[in-house]
């Protein structure tokens, strides 16, 4: 599904996979509906965690 990605994605790769603007992205991770860890101003996405929103969502 989602090979070509690395195992940690960034805001800008969860934007293109799930077709999507930046806002909605910090949205879905502020509300934690996509698991994420937040480093300083950064935030640290695992690819399984945005496969798992993809599946409850689906």
């Amino acid at each position: 599904m989602l090979e070509n990605y690395p195992d940690i994605i960034t805001i800008e790769d969860l934007c293109k996979i799930l077709h999507i603007g930046r806002n909605k992205a910090y949205e879905f991770l502020n509300e934690k509906l996509i698991k994420s860890l937040k480093v300083g101003r950064k935030y640290i996405i695992p690819k399984k965690c945005v496969i798992d929103f993809l599946n409850s969502i689906g």
